[in-house]
């Protein structure tokens, strides 16, 4: 692991915090009541909650491999228990159920951590699409069968498959890039958590046109083009932390940002069919784990398949 370019960037990312904790501090004294107030008061606990955030995955990387796998193994776990409970499962659906949380979300980790991908990147779309319904079948309700399986094999596919792509990225064999994947995950997590907050804050400063408004009501056709945007020119500076050039790095940064984009619209769908705002309130000012990971769901096997196919020998 190059330990200095990591820590060059997580001084980055920590100075970011700390002008943007300075800037709600100063926010909140200038604002004090009003219909501003509460976006204010938003905007201060999404950033106490980015510092946590920010220092356990900065924890998790100097611990290596084994601490970022865990860090997102953890966060599967919960992402998975909060779409289970918006689904149709029922009693008889145990069962299965007990096989995703206890046999398939470690299984796969553990794949990724040994790095048999052979076997990591079918076990889920593959096996586990084949056994679920045979699981669940041999409880014998028809009742919503058909509802129920595809709930639970989609939120496996979801919680578990696509966020173990992070954790992937770090055995890919990158030639000149040894010992350094790690930065991958760096760029990866800081470009698309970015694309987020700067669709948001172009949104408050020029947002007009609602690009979903049954879906995302704060989601604007501006805030979309500014943040991306914005992300991608990003993404291309942080060229130096990556295997890319500076071409190729804005190319993967405008493909995360998009990506990362359309899995929040997705995500928001299924939360408005089943009529809630968050996935949960565990984050403080951010909701659940899913509506932190939503975009980074869509997002990182993409990133990882491109990278892999492109630069892994």
């Amino acid at each position: 692991m190059d330990r200095e370019t990591l820590m060059t960037l997580m001084l980055g990312v920590f100075l970011v915090l700390a002008v943007a904790t300075l800037t709600g501090g100063f926010l909140s004294m200038r604002v004090t009541d009003g219909p501003n107030r509460s976006v204010v008061e938003n905007l201060n606990a999404r950033i106490w909650a980015w510092w946590v955030m920010v220092i356990l995955l900065g924890l998790s990387f100097l611990w290596g491999r084994t601490g970022v796998t865990l860090l997102f193994a953890v966060c599967s776990f919960n992402a998975l228990r909060e779409f289970i409970t918006l689904t149709n499962a029922r009693r008889a659906d145990h069962w299965m159920l007990a096989a995703v949380f206890f046999v398939v979300l470690p299984l796969q980790y553990y794949l990724v951590y040994t790095d048999w991908y052979g076997f990591y990147t079918v076990l889920v779309p593959v096996y586990v699409f084949l056994l679920m319904p045979v699981i669940s079948a041999l409880r014998g309700v028809v009742k919503d069968f058909l509802i129920r399986v595809a709930e639970v094999q989609w939120a496996a596919m979801v919680t578990i498959y696509f966020v173990s792509h992070v954790p992937a990225l770090l055995s890919l064999n990158i030639p000149g890039f040894e010992d350094q994947n790690i930065q991958l995950v760096a760029f990866l997590i800081i470009v698309v958590q970015a694309s987020d907050v700067l669709q948001y804050v172009w949104g408050k400063l020029i947002g007009r046109t609602k690009i979903a408004p049954s879906l995302s009501p704060s989601k604007t056709v501006e805030g979309f083009v500014g943040g991306v945007a914005s992300a991608t020119l990003l993404g291309a500076c942080l060229y130096w932390v990556t295997p890319f050039t500076f071409f190729q790095a804005g190319v993967m940064s405008l493909i995360i940002a998009l990506m990362g984009f359309f899995g929040g619209l997705v995500m928001s769908a299924i939360k408005r069919d089943r009529g809630v705002k968050d996935w949960g309130d565990v984050i403080m000012g951010h909701g659940g784990f899913i509506d932190r990971l939503d975009s980074v769901i869509f997002a990182a096997p993409i990133f990882f398949h491109l990278t892999r196919y492109w630069w892994h020998v």
